[in-house]
């Protein structure tokens, strides 16, 4: 199980691979969506890891990509199908970032480098364990842009209103996309810098 986790630190598709980062933009201002999405993308990319690797030694080369992309337009409509089922508020929320999952490099990443050349489980694990990671880096950011941006967490008031009445202000500039990359940026230098004491 061990070798599956680097996904969740050293290997972190965001902070190391730098992958995903749009959606990591788009998402986070609140907790909600960001968790729906974290999710959404770690069932698109397990499962069609796992359907990749079932199918590796029949896939022509010249053709990959193309197979690839409707595997995981497959599972991205069944999940945006779910999506707009069960939480229909949050796939408002989401909008066309849902569909555009069919993108997303991570993804697209874990199948030309891992399922095209492992078998099932071990490929299923892989599109997890980097769901998971792409997901962890959603809540820390949603978390801190929410709280400090809305006052909110999950949409629930958590700073009091004798704050209000003190004189505090929610930052506005948190609930703005560039707030998101600034954060992601601070989380890599924080990586580095504890990589770099490390060595």
């Amino acid at each position: 199980m061990k070798k599956y986790l680097g996904p969740l630190s050293k290997d972190n598709p965001i902070l190391v691979q730098i992958l995903g980062v749009c959606s990591a933009l788009a998402v986070t201002a609140q907790m909600k969506p960001a968790v729906v999405m974290a999710l959404s993308v770690t069932v698109v990319c397990a499962c069609s890891n796992f359907i990749i690797s079932l199918m590796r030694n029949t896939i022509p080369p010249r053709i990959r990509i193309i197979v690839q992309l409707l595997v995981v337009s497959f599972f991205v409509i069944l999940v945006d199908q779910v999506l707009q089922a069960v939480l229909y508020d949050v796939s408002k929320m989401l909008s066309v970032f849902v569909g555009l999952i069919i993108t997303n490099c991570i993804i697209m990443g874990r199948l030309e480098a891992f399922a095209l050349s492992h078998k099932p489980f071990p490929s299923f694990m892989d599109g997890v364990m980097n769901g998971l990671g792409y997901g962890l880096v959603l809540v820390i950011v949603s978390f801190f842009r929410e709280l400090l941006g809305s006052g909110t967490l999950w949409n629930h008031p958590v700073i009091p209103q004798s704050m209000y009445n003190a004189g505090y202000l929610n930052n506005g500039l948190m609930i703005l996309p560039p707030m998101a990359l600034i954060l992601v940026g601070t989380l890599i230098w924080i990586k580095n810098a504890k990589l770099g004491k490390a060595k």
